[in-house]
């Protein structure tokens, strides 16, 4: 059934199109890790006379960066295991299928 579904996703290159949106989202988590820390300083900044009873830590903060280094991983990985499992065939399987053509051109 994977063999299937697998010869179906590459055939029809919807295997090639979910790749290369896994990465997309992937890229955009990372560029998200940089600019949520940044994001939510300038907006304490910008605010900070509405709040200005509740004390506050005045540096970026890394946990605003921390969902978005976990779905970066999570994506990149799950990007990584489909490329393998589409893309890639094991070697044992690649010199199978070699050593009958080389012997038959001969």
């Amino acid at each position: 059934m994977f063999k299937r579904l697998r010869r179906a996703l590459v055939d029809s290159l919807i295997g090639a199109i979910a790749l290369g949106w896994l990465l997309a989202d992937a890229i955009s988590h990372f560029v998200a890790i940089f600019t949520s820390p940044v994001a939510e300083w300038a907006v304490r900044r910008a605010y900070a006379e509405l709040g200005a009873q509740t004390p506050r830590p005045s540096g970026i903060g890394l946990k605003y960066a921390l969902p978005d280094l976990i779905a970066f991983i999570a994506l990149l990985l799950i990007w990584y295991v489909l490329l393998r499992w589409l893309y890639f065939k094991p070697a044992d399987e690649q010199t199978a299928r070699r050593a009958p053509e080389e012997g038959q051109m001969t």
